[in-house]
């Protein structure tokens, strides 16, 4: 009798610890698909040429 009520609540604590796991790794992959999303969108704007601007420092060289 105390057999298996030991034994519903070392499997309810282990089903409660999997669901942990689980839910820490879908965490991580969540976490590393948005780092990787934001180091190529960084990367897409570096590789892009920068606009001049109008009345930016180069344009007051250019008129002295």
């Amino acid at each position: 009798m105390v057999q298996g009520e030991v034994g519903t609540k070392l499997v309810r604590l282990l089903y409660f610890v999997g669901a942990g796991i689980i839910c820490t790794k879908g965490i991580n992959l969540w976490r590393d698909y948005e780092r990787k999303a934001a180091a190529t969108s960084m990367a897409e704007m570096a590789t892009q040429t920068p606009t001049k601007m109008v009345n930016g420092p180069d344009a007051a060289a250019s008129n002295s």
